[in-house]
């Protein structure tokens, strides 16, 4: 006779949910249907009246498509986001873009080219505005489709006429306190560019200089001062690696307290620092050097030796900042071309002389050298010191030099009249230096690296010769030269601007941008010419706390900034000394950095090396949700990797969990959970096990989302989802589930804890996975209160204690025995004993100390190993032994265990006792 089949009386999984995601497809419906919603408003009136969270969003540049890096930036504001959210906060995310500068600018002139030259000043600014638009359209939507919630459609942009006159009113407030002042000095120029950068425009890259040696006659006697020197020629030996700076040479510094010698070689002495003595005669090939006299350096100030080529002296001065790392101890100074120079020269009363014009040109008034570029200069110079006699060396050294973060061109020191922010005056360095004190630090080490940085940076030049940006209010008198700025002018144009824009500047003459009656204070001319520098875009993005305090759900300042670590030198620290220096304090409370995006082998990404990956080529592939997975997988800190290899690994990983909550999912086709879930009393000790095990892993989720660090998220997720219920709870419980009655307690308590565990690790993985877990929560069975959206929905609160103490110590025991069991069947299937562990049964030999609980528990066992009976037999021997036998009986074509009982029935010989008991309807 046939066999019967009792599939039909199994209750095997059901769902909808798809098994393959087909996340590129799927998540641009879920996005539509967020929009139809207007799901993020819901959200925020939904949180109204609760405690506010602020993140603000640091303003990316409006060039470009958005990259790995942007990409890896968005995803970590939106976790913070949707995981405040759920934990019940208002976090209105109000996002923003840096529009003017620099980068727009020269791709406005590239695309315009001989056309740009017949155009006003105001179509060249439209054209850049209406590049700025385009990007800030096509970002948003990839910022949109990552997933990312946020008020895209009122976003704050810095060329908005609003924001533009809160950066001027921001300018008001440092000419009130007196921070903001006008002065020649040396600034990095960008010859290409030709504007000034400040130092968060600097990257520095290896660079092939010459690398030369060169001496100063000097031209005082020495015999006085050191009488072994009489009658001596001698000469101060520099090094250095500009030699296009010796034209503009007025001193040479020494350190007061270093020790330096004077030795002779031939018929000259030389004089160097005498640390670096044996260094410099070895580089030269001095022999038989003999040390005539040792001094500090202080003894040689005010001594004068002559230019190596020009007739014109050199002074001997004294500066703190000379080390002896290498060189020679004596170090060439230029006033005009470097800050500590400029410093020296200040303190020395010497000319401020940079005879090099914007396009880093030496003038026409330098002889020999006029009109070359500065670098391609370098070779006749050079020619002339071996002409003079004066050039002891020559060579080539690679170092790290300062390029232009935009052009990626060489930039030089070069001395101009800048607008700067005073960092001392009115203690604002010490002011900041203290906020930074008071700040969160993530990670910790970033308040020593930002205090460094803003402890040693010179004063902030703010000018730039520019088109494309937010103009400087001053003014000049045509009848004397004087400069005229000052607060009430300023916040006379802020108001100007509010209505009409910075396009006002360049439309209106200076008569109409100044408040009636302003007249020169030094001549009394009413007859004004505008200045036409641009402020630096980093005070512009660092005044963007602007747009906080403005409204209720948006105060001042703001819980978190998060940005990569080279924002150290960039936004942290202009927000932070502009909010210091006009509303008194950090316009943050906790600042988070993260690394930079590498390929898989640790290698920067380039088009160049072929190793860049657009974050459009994963979503459109892969989805979003693989790009979320990675940043929620990294210790975002440390610099990330990506690359395909990594992109298949995560997919694989995905699929694990989507997998996981397709199988919860199944076995809760036929359960209401308002009717039918059962109390914590009447729940299987197994049931309780996993529930208190979700308890514990969503008690380190929370904590881990309130302490940003969502790499212990993802791994506590998975290893939840893989080692206690892929590998055990849901294997031990599918024999309950499929082969139980189908209203049964048994498995109505299976499903009670498979329903709070599907429902509480959807709400958990919402803010890194919003797709997957929007899509699951519409096939999450019915229950009151469930929200139209799982971001709708709070965190849920793990306060439950689902285990006894004494519970929790027999479990203990029970899944260490497991494991012994688990190798016993593994053994007796590599023997051929046994094909699958149901055809086995155990023999647990054990010691007294273990009867009671084996007895207590003897009857869940077979279910807890996977087997079809298990035996006890006590033992003398001091643990718990394993003997694996084949199980009487013949095999249940219902549920698969062997029973003897098998057989007996004359109705249902094919099945055990328990499965003739439910096709019976009796269980």
């Amino acid at each position: 006779m046939a066999s019967r089949d009792f599939r039909e009386t199994l209750n095997l999984p059901k769902t909808n949910f798809p098994m393959k995601a087909q996340l590129a497809q799927k998540e641009p419906e879920i996005l539509k249907k967020w929009e139809s919603q207007k799901l993020y408003q819901k959200i925020l009136a939904r949180r109204q009246g609760r405690p506010v969270f602020v993140l603000h969003d640091g303003p990316p540049y409006a060039n470009g498509h958005i990259h790995l890096g942007t990409a890896l930036n968005k995803i970590l504001k939106d976790f913070i986001v949707k995981s405040k959210t759920m934990q019940g906060y208002l976090v209105p995310f109000l996002p923003g873009w840096d529009c003017h500068g620099l980068p727009i600018e020269i791709k406005v002139d590239q695309l315009l080219g001989e056309k740009k030259k017949q155009m006003s000043v105001i179509e060249i600014r439209e054209e850049c505005r209406q590049y700025a638009l385009k990007f800030i359209h096509i970002q948003r939507e990839e910022f949109k489709r990552l997933g990312v919630f946020g008020e895209w459609e009122k976003p704050y942009l810095t060329m908005n006429p609003d924001y533009e006159a809160d950066i001027i009113r921001y300018v008001a407030a440092f000419l009130a306190s007196g921070n903001i002042y006008k002065g020649l000095r040396p600034v990095h120029w960008c010859p290409h560019c030709q504007t000034a950068l400040a130092e968060a425009e600097i990257e520095y890259r290896d660079r092939v200089s010459p690398s030369i040696y060169v001496k100063f006659p000097v031209l005082s006697d020495l015999g006085d001062k050191f009488p072994a020197l009489k009658g001596k020629k001698v000469a101060i030996i520099i090094w250095t690696t500009t030699p296009w700076t010796l034209p503009a040479n007025l001193a040479i510094a020494l350190h007061p307290e270093h020790e330096y010698v004077a030795f002779e070689s031939g018929d000259e002495v030389f004089i160097v620092a005498g640390r670096l003595m044996p260094v410099v005669v070895e580089e030269l090939g001095f022999s038989e050097p003999k040390i005539l006299a040792r001094f500090p350096g202080r003894e040689l100030e005010g001594v004068k030796a002559r230019h190596p080529w020009i007739d014109r002296d050199s002074l001997v001065v004294l500066a703190d900042y000379v080390t002896l790392e290498d060189g020679t101890g004596c170090v060439h100074t230029a006033p005009g071309h470097g800050y500590e120079d400029y410093l020296t020269g200040i303190q020395y009363g010497l000319e401020i002389y940079t005879p090099v014009d914007g396009e880093g040109r030496f003038i026409p008034q330098v002889e020999r050298y006029g009109g070359l570029n500065v670098f391609e200069a370098n070779s006749r110079i050079i020619e002339d010191m071996k002409r003079e006699g004066t050039l002891l060396k020559e060579g080539q050294v690679t170092h790290s030099y300062p390029h232009c973060w935009r052009c990626k061109n060489p930039v030089i020191f070069r001395a101009t009249s800048q607008w700067f922010i005073d960092l001392d005056k009115n203690n604002l360095r010490q002011r900041a230096l203290e906020e930074i004190r008071k700040v969160k630090w993530i990670p910790p080490w970033g308040e020593e690296r930002i205090a460094n940085m803003v402890a040693a940076r010179p004063d902030w030049c703010i000018s730039r010769q520019r088109l494309w940006g937010v103009p400087i209010p001053a003014f000049v008198c045509e009848n004397c030269g004087q400069v005229i700025i000052s607060e009430k002018i300023a916040l006379h144009v802020a108001d100007i601007f509010s209505r009409e824009g910075s396009n006002a500047w360049y439309l209106k003459p200076a008569a109409e941008l100044v408040p009636p009656g302003t007249v020169c204070p030094a001549c009394g001319s009413s007859r004004l010419e505008k200045e036409n520098n641009i402020l630096d875009v980093w005070f512009e993005s660092g005044a963007s706390h602007s747009v906080l305090g403005k409204r209720p759900d948006l105060p001042w300042p703001a819980d978190v900034y998060i940005e990569g670590h080279d924002q150290y030198r960039g936004w942290f620290n202009s927000s932070l000394v502009v909010g210091v220096g006009v509303r008194q304090g950090s316009p943050y409370k906790t600042c988070i950095t993260h690394g930079f995006v590498l390929d898989e082998q640790g290698r920067g990404m380039s088009k160049s090396l072929g190793n860049y990956i657009e974050p459009e080529e994963i979503v459109s592939v892969n989805g979003a949700e693989v790009l979320r997975l990675w940043v929620a997988m990294l210790n975002y800190k440390e610099d990330a990797r990506f690359g395909w290899e990594i992109v298949q690994r995560l997919v694989e990983a995905y699929r694990k969990i989507r997998n996981t909550w397709r199988f919860l999912l199944g076995n809760l086709y036929d359960f209401s959970p308002d009717k039918e879930l059962l109390p914590k009393e009447e729940l299987l000790l197994l049931d309780r096990w996993a529930l208190q095990r979700l308890t514990e892993v969503g008690r380190k989720i929370i904590k881990a989302y309130d302490e940003y660090e969502y790499h212990v998220i993802y791994h506590s997720l998975t290893q939840f989802f893989t080692n206690d219920l892929s590998a055990f709870y849901l294997d031990v419980l599918k024999d309950r589930l499929y082969c139980s009655a189908a209203r049964s307690k048994l498995r109505k308590s299976a499903q009670t804890a498979l329903f709070l565990i599907l429902r509480d690790t959807l709400l958990l993985a919402a803010p890194i996975l919003p797709f997957t877990t929007e899509e699951a929560w519409e096939f999450v069975p019915h229950f009151e209160g469930k929200e139209e959206s799982v971001h709708l929905a709070l965190f849920p609160g793990f306060t439950e204690q689902w285990l006894e103490p004494q519970e929790s110590r027999d479990l203990e025991m029970l899944l260490a025995i497991r494991d012994k069991v688990l190798k016993a069947l593994e053994e007796a299937r590599a023997a051929k004993l046994i094909g699958n562990s149901l055809e086995a049964k155990v023999i647990l030999l054990f010691p007294e100390n273990f009867e009671s609980l084996l007895r207590k528990y003897h009857q869940d066992l077979p279910a807890l190993f996977i087997v079809s009976a298990v035996d006890l037999e006590r033992s003398e021997k001091g643990e718990v032994e394993v003997r694996v036998e084949v199980a009487p009986g013949q095999k249940c074509l219902r549920c698969w265990n062997y029973s003897p009982y098998v057989g007996q029935s004359q109705e249902f010989p094919e099945l055990c006792s328990r499965c003739e008991a439910v096709v019976r309807g009796e269980s």
